[in-house]
């Protein structure tokens, strides 16, 4: 075991103090949720300048989601995309979240931006695409779940060669795939319990925009099959290891 290579939470921010009332951080629903032992990961705060390990001694990555916002091309980003770029060359089973995703399209050569629509947060309906229908993370989930979003930025531009695989009614790229790398911009480590305290961040931009955050906190349906990407995807880097 001592031996084995870890799984990588690439952690590139925190949860809001709001939800100071939630035990743990990304990092431990992440975990939790793809049934891993923390004795087998590595949890990387490349947020505050730690160095990632070279992508041949992983088993697979996890890119957290964050405050920050992947148009500021910070330091710490670009290294991580390097990075990124890094792993998936070298077929490492990689999943990216909110920010995560949208840094890895950017990295792998899309794009990413301020959403059009100004902010998509609560529990919206993941439309999958045709392409889903065989994919190795998302194959086999009904053609619409639930799935917990909070993001005002968004993935503007698929990597070349990216398949598309779902969608939502504001999110015109709700996940893709580019070789071992996913990305994902709902949220499968989210439970519904917490969005009303996400909702609630984004009050006022919502008024703004004529939109009901209180409506938005009465529509939560539980996320069982959001939840279970983490389970998917934990299988799909032992599945690797083993071969």
């Amino acid at each position: 075991m001592a031996n084995e290579p870890p799984l990588v939470i690439v952690k590139t921010g925190t949860k809001p103090p709001a939800l100071a009332f939630v035990a743990g951080d990304y990092e431990d629903w992440i975990l939790a949720g793809m049934g891993w032992s923390a004795e087998r990961a590595a949890i990387v705060p490349v947020h505050q300048g730690a160095a990632l390990p070279p992508p041949a001694e992983i088993a697979g990555a996890v890119v957290t989601g964050s405050a920050a916002m992947v148009t500021d091309r910070t330091p710490w980003m670009q290294s991580t995309a390097t990075w990124l770029r890094a792993a998936a060359a070298a077929e490492r089973p990689v999943l990216g979240i909110c920010f995560g995703h949208q840094l890895l399209a950017q990295a792998l050569g899309g794009a990413a931006g301020w959403s059009p629509h100004g902010v998509e947060v609560g529990v919206v309906d993941v439309e999958l695409l045709g392409a889903a229908g065989d994919d190795p993370l998302l194959g086999g989930l009904p053609a619409r779940f639930p799935g917990c979003v909070s993001h005002r930025q968004a993935a503007s531009r698929l990597p070349p060669g990216a398949t598309l695989l779902a969608r939502s009614a504001l999110e015109a790229h709700q996940a893709f795939r580019l070789g071992s790398a996913w990305g994902v911009q709902f949220h499968p480590e989210f439970e519904a319990a917490i969005m009303p305290a996400y909702v609630d961040l984004f009050r006022p931009l919502l008024a703004t925009l004529g939109r009901d955050a209180d409506a938005l906190c009465a529509a939560l349906p539980p996320t069982p099959e959001s939840a279970s990407v983490l389970r998917r995807f934990a299988g799909i880097v032992r599945t690797r290891e083993a071969s």
